[in-house]
């Protein structure tokens, strides 16, 4: 099974800016378990007045016809590459068939408008099995999606659902002096030294981080080396800023960090001290244009945010563009007024 889009950011995460817009039925749980950053966490002995408490979504036994589903707002517009429907902890109570479908509805959509909405095929309906992490790549041409819309048949729980895709960026959206590394504009982490503790892709999220393992940290390193990552950017840019939180992390900081242009091996940061626990702001040194970036930390240790800030390079907006409304349905595209590109 090809599994590789799951270094794709998950799109329907909270921690993102997924939200759950309608559910069926919660009878038994919350559907809003369903884009919960972490792991389901079970507990055999916790039980409600409606029976046994899961961490996830559970609905009633059908005794009619018809399937539950629930639709998720995505945290950007996105190409969807493959979904997960994790029924961990769910044994006996999992549904037996699953699928995903998609559609797209720039703006802010009521429930109403979502639940007459064309939806298109992402994951036809496939056999699930319990207390597993079922994997689909997804199908069809490639599209733009604001929504998706998870049907289980006919009934059970689901304890978390993942939509791995490629954000897109939105040219409305990136005018001025934007983060060009956040993941909600389209900026991925795509390779890294090592990520012991946690995943890089952690530091492009929104806001400040909550805890520790919100964001990135290697293993304690018994060599001469360092640890680094490479972050693509939203769109080719030129930088201005650079922020490296330290913020969680109190006795794991790095001690260094220095920044260059992964592509031309120019300095954009020289080798900088960090402080434990702060929030840095560093001014880029170079003016010229930067699709990668890479972050080096010395020798090791943790941050928990990476903000590139700067303004995407006049000579690629016209193909960011472009690329944006070409994936757009023609219904939504021809809503779009161009003057809004790049304000």
């Amino acid at each position: 099974m090809d599994e590789e889009f799951t270094a794709l950011p998950d799109l329907a995460s909270r921690r993102l800016g997924g939200s759950v817009r309608y559910a069926t039925d919660e009878f038994y749980g919350d559907a809003h378990s369903l884009i919960a950053a972490g792991p389901a966490e079970h507990d055999p002995a916790l039980f409600g007045p409606r029976g046994k408490i899961y961490d996830g979504w559970e609905t009633r036994r059908r005794r009619d016809t018809g399937a539950d589903f629930v639709i998720v707002k995505l945290a950007a517009p996105s190409v969807v590459r493959g979904t997960i429907i994790d029924t961990s902890h769910f044994r006996g109570n999992f549904p037996p068939f699953a699928s995903v479908e998609g559609t797209t509805l720039l703006g802010y959509p009521g429930v109403g408008e979502l639940l007459s909405a064309r939806w298109q095929t992402l994951v036809d309906k496939t056999n699930q099995e319990g207390d597993a992490a079922n994997m689909r790549a997804a199908s069809g041409p490639d599209q733009l999606v604001t929504h998706v819309r998870l049907t289980i048949d006919p009934d059970g729980g689901v304890a978390r659902f993942r939509v791995h895709g490629e954000v897109v960026p939105d040219p409305r959206l990136l005018g001025g002096r934007v983060d060009l590394a956040a993941t909600v504009f389209g900026g991925r982490v795509v390779s890294c030294s090592d990520m012991f503790y946690s995943a890089p892709g952690n530091v492009l999220a929104p806001g400040r981080a909550a805890v520790m393992s919100d964001g990135w940290e290697t293993a304690r390193r018994r060599d001469d080396g360092n640890d680094w990552m490479v972050v693509s950017l939203a769109a080719p840019a030129v930088l201005h800023d650079v922020i490296i939180d330290t913020s969680r992390f109190v006795g794991n900081s790095p001690g260094w960090a220095a920044l260059t242009d992964d592509q031309t091996g120019t300095a954009l940061l020289h080798r900088t001290r960090l402080l434990p626990d702060t929030e840095h702001r560093f001014r880029i040194s170079a003016g010229g244009q930067v699709t990668r970036v890479r972050l080096d930390i010395f020798p090791d240790g943790g941050i928990s945010r990476l903000r590139l800030a700067g303004e995407v390079a006049p000579g690629a907006r016209d193909a960011v563009s472009r690329r944006w409304l070409s994936l757009l349905p023609a219904d939504q595209a021809s809503q779009v007024d161009p003057a809004e590109f790049f304000d």
